[in-house]
């Protein structure tokens, strides 16, 4: 009998397969089988009988069942095909075979159906062990990483990675155990033991942290969140013997128990360059309830809101804000608090050099906000359209924000007072360049305002380099 593949979109194959007869009859089967299939294909009415799935090793079969029984729901030919082509995707997103193909065909043996269809998953299971090798971009950094991988450990898309970083600024290794649950990949678990060392140059500080995680990623609704318990052993140390005696002060050991929530809504169309769609991510950091030295509250928020306009333009427009309040009397830790300015941020700034300071050593702050506006238009004249001209983008903006540290003994009042004061903001226009689906390199020239004493600015052209962007 024919078979056809779920990805395809071609004419369906109306041959039949060779049944043994004699070549006078040929002809005639051929014709009487042809008109059958055609009836059968055409049907609106059809139903699926089987689905197999064939290649398995040390796969389990009951987490497959999750992710192939709506095809089994199908009412016809064409839905077959396109449940086939999402439970395909569902399989591969479990990141444990190499290749799907999938065949549908129609139902052979005793109990077929005149309109019964059989489908079957070809797949091929990834090597027990694999390695990867890659270079990754931060913001404003850049890394080589080296991995080792075990897929499908225990035959149910469990994952056992061990991967080692070697950056511009920071260097880490870590093993890490990936759970899903079955039938419900984005609601997942995952453990992690870490060791990571970083250098500060804006604070003329180093620290290298030794830890042990928890996360817990679910979807609720229209959001996606994630509980996390990080227990984790900090060593600070000065960068240089120039380093200001507050950042001295700070050295030492650590020990810092957190638990944290983050809740995100993201319906933008891309994440490096949106034409459509917001984003709002919420993020709590409770420390000191669970051990550990640090005690703390901390709030944060990111929103992004992009319109498409004429001409293939985008309006995109950012706001990020956030506060840390000490608890139990204790002073927040230089590793904790937040940092602002950069080509990432508040363009037109040294790297996080905005806000409380001393002797040239950032200092960051417990309290800040930032915002951002952008108009994203294509490259003049379009070159390369369709293509790779379709990576640049030119772009003008427009960027504000403060960094400082609040009396909380204050009312609200004398807060925003104190965040609106001081106000750093520049504006400018570059040249933004995709790099995949995850970064993004921008050219920029920038003219600072607002600059206050103790500020690095960069006033003209500055690079950058990162995953997020005000």
């Amino acid at each position: 009998m024919g078979t056809v593949h779920a990805r395809s979109m071609d004419p369906l194959p109306m041959h039949g397969r060779d049944m043994g007869v004699h070549p006078d009859d040929m002809i005639e089967m051929q014709e009487a089988e042809h008109e059958t299939k055609q009836e059968v294909l055409e049907n609106k009415d059809v139903v699926v009988q089987h689905v197999n799935i064939e290649g398995l090793g040390r796969t389990k079969e009951d987490l497959l069942g999750y992710e192939i029984s709506e095809v089994f729901d199908a009412k016809n030919l064409i839905d077959v095909m396109k449940k086939s082509h999402i439970a395909r995707q569902k399989l591969l997103r479990l990141g444990i075979f190499k290749e799907v193909e999938v065949v549908i065909d129609t139902s052979d043996g005793a109990d077929a159906l005149p309109n019964g269809l059989d489908v079957t998953f070809e797949v091929t299971e990834m090597k027990r062990l694999t390695g990867s090798y890659n270079t990754m971009v931060g913001n404003n950094e850049g890394s080589m990483v080296l991995g080792v991988k075990l897929p499908n450990v225990f035959g149910r898309a469990e994952k056992l990675t061990f991967q080692f970083s070697y950056g511009t600024k920071e260097t880490s290794y870590g093993l890490s155990f990936f759970k899903p649950q079955p039938g419900n990949f984005e609601r997942n678990l995952t453990l992690n033991l870490y060791k990571v060392t970083g250098q500060f140059p804006w604070s003329s500080l180093k620290e290298t942290d030794r830890g042990v995680s928890t996360e817990l990623n679910f979807p609720l609704w229209r959001t996606n969140h994630t509980l996390k318990w990080e227990g984790v052993w900090r060593e600070l140390g000065c960068l240089a013997r120039s380093a200001s005696f507050a950042v001295r002060e700070e050295s030492g050991h650590t020990l810092k128990s957190a638990l944290s929530h983050t809740m995100s809504i993201d319906n933008r169309n891309s994440a490096i360059f949106p034409k459509k769609g917001a984003l709002l991510r919420i993020n709590q950091e409770l420390a000191g309830y669970t051990g550990g030295d640090a005690s703390f509250l901390k709030e944060d928020f990111e929103l992004q809101v992009n319109r498409r306009l004429v001409w293939d333009s985008v309006l995109s427009a950012s706001l990020w804000g956030g506060c840390l309040l000490p608890i139990g009397g204790r002073p927040s830790s230089i590793a904790d608090r937040f940092y602002l300015g950069g080509p990432t941020s508040v363009r037109g700034f040294g790297m996080y050099s905005i806000g409380p300071q001393s002797e040239g050593d950032y200092l960051g702050g417990e309290a800040y906000w930032a915002g951002g506006l952008h108009l994203y238009t294509p490259l003049p004249f379009r070159p390369g359209r369709g293509g790779f001209g379709d990576l640049f983008r030119t772009h003008f903006f427009l960027n504000a924000g403060n960094l400082c540290n609040l009396n909380y003994g204050e009312g609200p009042r004398a807060h925003l007072q104190k965040l609106a004061e001081c106000m750093r903001w520049s504006y400018g226009a570059g040249i933004v360049l995709r790099l995949g689906n995850i970064a993004r390199l921008e050219l920029n020239y920038c003219i600072p305002m607002g600059v206050q004493s103790g500020d690095r600015i960069c006033d003209g052209v500055q690079f950058g380099a990162g995953i997020r962007f005000l």
